[in-house]
């Protein structure tokens, strides 16, 4: 399941171009020396890193937290079929009831800071912008979050987050070095896959919350295996 991090960053990186492109495109590289162009780069995505492992220990902590009371078959249940309405649902009925109101002002904020720190160009700059557009809201990285609190556990779910944040990179950089590379059919090819491999992501949870007894992808729960286990010492 841990694969399936980067493998979703991979997969979506398109869509961060989309949403995150623009913020990538103006960020205040040193197009005149190469490898201060790339270590520039580097810390931006190096800051994306860190608000990604952040949240991702927070929403590991939650996942502990429901697994310590015992719901955590349950739970992967309930995250891979969010993950498949979310899917399924169409994206007008998500304007309708738009959930991320109440963090308007937050983001708010987040964007204005972003604002200031794009036109600055001192050592921090890069550092601030890409932790600061880990947290803008995005599809794919609540997604990701799914995973990990299905992960149950903080360290997990750093790892998650982290593996995700990294599968963004190639395509991001790509962005910045050459704006608009991908057009026409096959950005559309790549933008179809998203949500195919976001409902096989889902399938995946819903079978390891089955516990069928299948190695590294449904092991059954620990409290079977344990019954099991007393069964043979007696």
């Amino acid at each position: 399941m841990i694969l399936s991090a980067i493998i979703l960053g991979l997969m979506g990186s398109l869509h961060c171009v989309g949403m995150c492109g623009p913020i990538a495109f103006m960020l205040p590289v040193d197009r005149t020396n190469n490898f201060k162009k790339i270590s520039q780069i580097f810390i931006y995505h190096f800051g994306r890193l860190m608000a990604y492992s952040i949240m991702g220990i927070l929403f590991g902590f939650i996942g502990k937290g429901l697994y310590v009371f015992g719901i955590q078959q349950k739970l992967s249940i309930l995250i891979g079929v969010l993950m498949i309405v979310v899917i399924l649902i169409p994206y007008k009925t998500f304007n309708k009831y738009n959930f991320s109101k109440p963090m308007y002002m937050l983001i708010s904020k987040i964007k204005n800071r972003l604002g200031k720190a794009l036109k600055k160009k001192t050592a921090d700059t890069f550092l601030t912008i890409g932790f600061l557009n880990g947290f803008l809201p995005c599809g794919l990285v609540y997604m990701a979050l799914f995973g990990a609190i299905a992960m149950a556990n903080p360290l997990e779910g750093v790892l998650y987050m982290m593996l995700f944040g990294a599968g963004t990179i190639p395509l991001m950089t790509t962005a910045i070095y050459f704006s608009g590379f991908l057009k026409g059919a096959a950005k559309q090819k790549i933008q179809r896959l998203i949500p195919v491999f976001v409902v096989i992501m889902g399938l995946l949870f819903i079978i390891r919350g089955l516990g069928l007894g299948i190695p590294y992808v449904s092991p059954k729960p620990i409290v079977e295996i344990a019954a099991t286990a007393i069964d043979c010492i007696n």
